[in-house]
């Protein structure tokens, strides 16, 4: 072995070449050497690796093991040996200059963290890949913890490098670090509140990626697509991208429609605003034109019934019809509404139906609607709402009612 570390040196000398330039001559072609051989090693290596692997991927009935394949692990496991060659032969290659071997060694041991920073970080991306295939995993936020994991891995690597390149033992390097803790807290507060959030998150349920939440304060109004350590990602439904701060998901107030798409329906809620003037006492004459009306035919023979019953009995005097009781074109369409939706197709007849009538405005009457559509797909559900309100605004004109607008400038004639 020794003639061989020489060999070079050796021959310089035979020819006539000084010692000291000898000496580096035969230095760097030693080095030379050593680098084409880890670059063969680490090439056959990694080609026996990666198809050993790629093999048993294309035969096996798990996808785990090709994520193994796509985020590198093999090739990552493939520079193990070349590295542990290098270190073998490296006091070889600097025999005569001992000040460049140790430079170099401790080059080499801190390629070595690197080298399993990038292993781990690979592994780690594997297993986040796996797990968003699980369906129980899937709207998890598993990029937070991966992303929790390697933070702490880079933080061990770092600081086993410096110790290295200082020639510090690990357990004093990292007890030095005590006395600068407050300042590390300072530069990982974010990340610190971010894990802490990220894990308050997923404990409480609060949000899943595929969530379709509204965040006024940040704009959001949208589907959650991923969910990490620093910020949530929400596609609006314009198709741009809001990032949210994970801390504020705790900190601030939002709205997660959750909870509708699990129900068995959506929620429509929307008054029509009825002008105050049109709203009048029926007389027979008028209930008896409404009659035709197939919803409500039965409900106002009923109640007309009882009311003429309750006038007579009580000896009202009907010459004027605020004496007694009396049914209103408002009551009636109120009860043909309610009719017309427990009979709408697209109404979820086991929940809440109720048409009421909310406190008069300045604009009118508000008769608001107040029912689940059985299909929660957005554009169905718009579809029906539209078509329900565009039927009891084309029918407020048989009970000789009228929607409440604001005139128009051609409305107040010439001043």
């Amino acid at each position: 072995m020794d003639k061989i570390k020489h060999f070079i040196y050796d021959y310089l000398l035979s020819i006539g070449s000084t010692e000291a330039a000898a000496k580096y001559l035969n230095m760097l072609g030693l080095a030379l050497a050593l680098l084409i051989i880890i670059f063969i090693i680490d090439f056959i290596i990694r080609k026996l690796i990666i198809g050993v692997f790629s093999q048993f991927a294309s035969k096996s009935k798990t996808n785990f093991d090709d994520l193994l394949v796509k985020n590198k692990v093999p090739r990552n496991i493939a520079h193990i040996i070349p590295l542990l060659v290098a270190l073998e032969f490296i006091s070889d290659v600097f025999y005569d200059f001992a000040d460049f071997e140790i430079v170099v060694e401790r080059g080499l041991k801190v390629f070595a963290i690197v080298l399993s920073l990038w292993i781990v970080r690979s592994i780690l991306n594997t297993f986040k890949d796996f797990f968003k295939t699980l369906p129980n995993l899937k709207d998890k936020p598993i990029d937070s913890y991966i992303q929790v994991f390697m933070i702490f891995a880079w933080i061990i690597g770092i600081c086993s490098a410096i110790a290295i390149l200082t020639r510090t033992p690990f357990i004093n390097f990292i007890t030095g670090l005590g006395a600068a803790s407050a300042i590390i807290i300072l530069i990982f507060k974010d990340t610190i509140l971010g894990f802490v959030a990220s894990i308050q998150v997923s404990i409480n349920d609060m949000v899943r990626i595929g969530d379709w939440i509204t965040f006024e304060k940040y704009g959001a109004d949208g589907d959650v697509i991923e969910i990490n350590l620093a910020t949530v990602k929400v596609q609006n439904f314009d198709k741009t991208i809001t990032t949210i701060p994970t801390y504020a998901l705790i900190s601030d107030s939002f709205k997660n429609w959750r909870g509708m798409t699990n129900s068995e329906g959506r929620r429509i809620k929307r008054a029509i605003f009825i002008k105050q003037s049109g709203v009048k006492y029926l007389t027979d004459e008028d209930v008896q034109g409404l009659m035709s009306i197939q919803l409500i035919s039965t409900y106002l023979e009923t109640r007309q019934s009882d009311i003429k019953s309750y006038n007579v009995s009580n000896q009202i005097n009907k010459d004027l019809l605020v004496n007694g009781r009396n049914l209103t074109n408002l009551g009636v369409f109120r009860k043909y509404v309610d009719s017309y939706l427990k009979h709408h197709s697209a109404i979820n007849k086991d929940m809440m139906i109720m048409a009421r009538q909310l406190a008069p405005t300045s604009q009118g009457i508000p008769l608001e609607v107040y029912a689940f559509s059985s299909d929660k797909r957005w554009e169905n559900y718009e579809y029906i709402m539209s078509d329900i309100f565009d039927h009891l605004i084309a029918a407020l004109p048989y009970f000789d009612l009228e929607v409440f607008e604001l005139p128009s400038s051609g409305g107040f004639g010439s001043v």
